[in-house]
């Protein structure tokens, strides 16, 4: 796999800025960084929504809830596209602004950016292999909540973000505890196995066609509005 490289601002501003001039195409950026040209896309989107401040180096602002009502209640009243109301609302994505939208419509609440409104735990405890499996399933079909995945299961957001990032690079047996003198946890028989690589997958798949159903009616409103 591939070392991700990290971009400066400059760089980036310079690069959106050339496409925003007509001089370069997302695809020749893309090629000249050697990254996906959905990233460059989001590098001009970040730009159009924040501006310089896009590229800023604390990438992790935080909205209220106030704030996040808002920007969905002004999409859903039709004041403008997802682009326009995340630079109304200086939203660092269209994909967040999606996010805040989905929940709504699902009937969730939405609370402040940061730990979810709610406080969870620093300090982390001991879990069984089973338990992370159940951590990181949950997780993955929430949405990558990890704050949220934290209070549920009452461990640390570290390991709720740990569990399911070691999950999704390297499988189920990324998920095993060989830490010291304890005895590996590969003494599992093969149907606990698949019952445990079928959760993961249930939830993935879960993931996959809430995002693709919402994606289809969120299509359909910006279709209805052009």
């Amino acid at each position: 796999m591939s070392r991700k490289v990290k971009y400066s601002i400059e760089e980036k501003l310079n690069a959106v800025q050339k496409y925003l001039d007509g001089k370069e195409s997302m695809y020749s950026i893309a090629n000249r960084f050697g990254i996906d040209v959905s990233a460059v896309r989001l590098w001009v989107n970040k730009y159009r929504a924040m501006g310089v401040d896009a590229f800023s180096t604390n990438q992790n602002k935080h909205y209220t809830k106030e704030e996040k009502e808002q920007a969905v209640a002004a999409y859903l009243h039709g004041e403008g596209s997802l682009m326009s109301i995340c630079k109304k609302f200086k939203i660092h994505s269209t994909a967040q602004l999606r996010n805040w939208i989905k929940k709504y419509n699902g009937h969730e609440e939405l609370k402040a950016s940061g730990t979810g409104g709610t406080v969870i735990m620093t300090k982390g405890r001991k879990t069984t292999f089973e338990e992370r499996i159940e951590i990181a399933s949950y997780c993955i079909s929430h949405d990558h909540n990890y704050a949220e995945t934290a209070e549920k299961f009452c461990v640390s957001y570290q390991q709720a973000r740990n569990y399911t990032v070691k999950y999704e690079n390297g499988g189920i047996d990324a998920l095993q505890d060989n830490r010291g003198k304890r005895k590996p946890e590969d003494t599992l028989t093969e149907i606990e196995r698949l019952r445990a690589e079928l959760k993961l997958e249930k939830a993935k798949r879960q993931k996959a066609e809430m995002e693709a159903s919402f994606l289809k009616k969120l299509n359909e409103i910006e279709r209805r509005r052009g």
